[in-house]
């Protein structure tokens, strides 16, 4: 079984080495993490996939990576290795796309997790047996995959909408999509076979992403609303905010009592700072 899903427990591996560099380093996490100034006017698109390689906290991380784990060790055995880092990394690029998308005029909006190349694979695996059961966490109750999938796309729209409650559902949906999508580029007869659940899956999100793209004023209601400030997949604002206010406060004592007055854990987080703005 390991031999058999051994990819998917080498992209857990990574994830987790580089999440717990970030929860260390705050420096770190925000180099990397999905930002939507950085990409937009520096064009730093190499975050559309380090940010997938981080995470807010050990829930998140958890989380994600058991989803990856049981729906990853499934899939790859059926698909090989190779199929599987495609739809990874596809999809974790194509939710950051959905969400730069979504958040283009929200220059603060930051991110990190692998929800978009999880969810991938996720949705891959629904396109290929829509019929196998999904338990629903903590009860002993399962749902047909594909009524799971309809679902989780009716309810990503929605929080895309609404940006109802702490989740980055622009992100989640971009990538459930791509993963399915890619699936059934790859094994046609995956559309052959399961139609009628693949359609009912699809034609709600794709709609909704191509209204989104032609009439994009559907989201000012959602956008007026109050933003959270924290979010499982979006804190770093907060966060970001108290760094440069740590900079600013630096900089201000160096202009009163020079650079000879910081203490070594100031020199540290400017230098820090300074490569990171290189």
């Amino acid at each position: 079984m390991i031999e058999q899903s051994l990819v998917t427990l080498l992209l857990i591996a990574v994830i987790f080495f580089t999440s717990y560099k970030g929860f260390k380093d705050p420096f770190f996490k925000d180099r990397f993490a999905f930002d939507v100034d950085r990409i937009m006017i520096q064009k730093e698109y190499f975050r559309f996939l380090t940010s997938g390689f981080l995470h807010t906290g050990w829930w998140h991380l958890i989380f994600n990576s058991l989803a990856l784990y049981f729906f990853g060790s499934m899939l790859e055995p059926m698909i090989g290795p190779l199929q599987l880092l495609l739809i990874f990394f596809v999809s974790l690029v194509g939710g950051s796309a959905v969400a730069l998308l979504i958040h283009k005029n929200h220059g603060d909006y930051t991110s990190v997790g692998a929800s978009g190349a999880v969810n991938g694979i996720v949705f891959a695996s629904i396109a290929i047996a829509p019929s196998m059961g999904i338990g629903l966490f903590l009860l002993p109750l399962s749902i047909p995959a594909w009524a799971f999938g309809l679902a989780y796309i009716i309810f990503s729209i929605y929080g895309v909408k609404t940006q109802w409650g702490n989740t980055g559902h622009a992100a989640h949906l971009g990538g459930a999509m791509v993963g399915m999508l890619l699936t059934i580029a790859s094994h046609p007869f995956v559309l052959q076979a399961n139609l009628l659940p693949i359609l009912v899956i699809t034609v709600p999100a794709i709609g909704f992403l191509l209204l989104v793209i032609y009439k994009p004023e559907i989201l000012i209601i959602g956008s007026a609303r109050k933003r959270p400030s924290r979010s499982i997949d979006h804190e770093f604002n907060y966060r970001k905010a108290q760094e440069q206010a740590d900079i600013d406060s630096i900089l201000e004592k160096i202009h009163k009592k020079g650079m000879k007055s910081l203490t070594k854990q100031e020199k540290e987080a400017l230098e820090r700072y300074s490569k990171m703005n290189q």
